[in-house]
């Protein structure tokens, strides 16, 4: 076993962390005050590879493994989560489907300009009526004089209504008990956007809710074989939990970090709290958890390099590293005392940022139903 990074991973490391700290990390409270989507941050995500990480390079993409991938979002999240999910949303939830299921056309039409990171893709699955159970999405669409007409609503859609966003993938019924994934083009009269969504965190981040009426897409835009969304989206959400796993990872990781530079500069009684017992065993803890989970993600991710079946580790490394964010960035706060509960101190942006790791790509509870179904129990 060799837990080293290869020189190119370790080069990913280096330069996404100089990006994010020089960067992200002057704006970050700004943009999250602003509720202000990253635009200018996003085309410079562009200009590094980073848009398109493992869409092989054909296509505009930059070819690089899942462990890469996983570094990166870690990375970002280190310091801001809405610039993180905005990438993570894009390239595995929007981009990767095209690649995976779509076929040569799909893919020289959407790829890349998606994989370039000019334009942005969003995934539209879950609907006010069906989150965790997505075999019970009510959007229809029905093929008409060689078009898919459709209706419904998706709500907490990442990405969907920013300016340079080309398309969003929905899950619709195509026919009784059968699921496909349709390709809808942003401007397609009958496909409205909401206006953003107000959230707890990840306030620099497009969340909208959209809506269906009957809104004509072209019946090539099917993406894979009729009724196979359901399949479809189960792998999807696989590799994205491989992305929100690494995002709890990055968040963690940068909670410690405050915490422990606060540590040693806060002093009370005399002396920095850093030197108290009571403190330093709190971090000798959030440092233990955070490098055990860091470890699941990168296992998964090098899985899913080998193009083995990932899913129980995915389920595993989201479960695990979710839960572990929710304690790091909670201690992390109470070793901030009450300067953590001020806004102008980043601990309570990443606290806010953090709650949606333990709901996105499947809840704790759906976690642990995937992991059981994986055991044979």
């Amino acid at each position: 076993m060799n837990f080293d990074l290869t020189p190119e991973q370790q080069l990913v490391r280096d330069t996404v962390r100089k990006f994010a700290e020089s960067r992200i990390a002057p704006v970050a409270a700004e943009l999250d005050r602003e509720h202000r989507f990253p635009y200018e941050l996003v085309a410079e995500l562009a200009e590094l590879g980073l848009m398109g990480m493992t869409v092989p390079e054909e296509y505009g993409g930059a070819g690089a493994d899942t462990v890469s991938y996983a570094i990166a979002v870690e990375e970002l999240t280190r310091i801001d989560s809405s610039v993180a999910i905005t990438l993570a949303a894009h390239h595995s939830l929007g981009t990767l489907p095209i690649f995976y299921f779509g076929n040569e056309e799909q893919k020289r039409e959407w790829l890349p300009q998606l994989a370039s990171g000019k334009r942005l893709a969003a995934f539209g699955l879950t609907e006010p009526g069906a989150g965790s159970d997505a075999g019970a999405s009510r959007t229809t669409a029905t093929l008409r004089d060689g078009q898919w007409i459709v209706n419904g609503s998706k709500i907490f859609i990442t990405n969907a209504g920013t300016d340079i966003t080309a398309c969003v993938t929905i899950t619709a019924r195509t026919g009784e008990g059968e699921l496909s994934n349709l390709i809808v083009p942003n401007g397609t009269p009958g496909y409205e956007i909401s206006p953003p969504m107000e959230k707890m965190g990840w306030h620099a981040s497009d969340t909208r809710e959209l809506s269906f009426r009957d809104c004509a897409v072209p019946e090539g835009n099917l993406l894979g074989p009729r009724g196979q969304g359901f399949g479809q989206f189960l792998e999807i959400l696989d590799g994205g939990r491989i992305s929100v796993a690494a995002m709890a990872v990055g968040l963690a990781q940068g909670a410690y970090d405050l915490a422990a530079a606060y540590a040693r500069e806060r002093e009370q009684f005399g002396r920095p709290v850093a030197k108290f017992q009571a403190v330093q065993f709190r971090l000798v803890d959030m440092a233990t958890e955070i490098e055990a989970a860091r470890n699941l993600v990168y296992k998964v991710a090098w899985v899913k390099d080998q193009g083995r079946p990932f899913g129980k580790e995915a389920a595993i490394a989201k479960l695990y590293s979710g839960e572990m964010s929710n304690r790091v960035v909670n201690w992390a706060l109470q070793v901030h005392g009450g300067y953590g509960y001020m806004d102008e101190f980043a601990i309570s942006r990443l606290y806010r940022d953090q709650k949606i790791l333990e709901i996105g790509e499947g809840t704790n509870e759906v976690q642990r139903m995937v992991i059981a179904r994986h055991l044979g129990l």
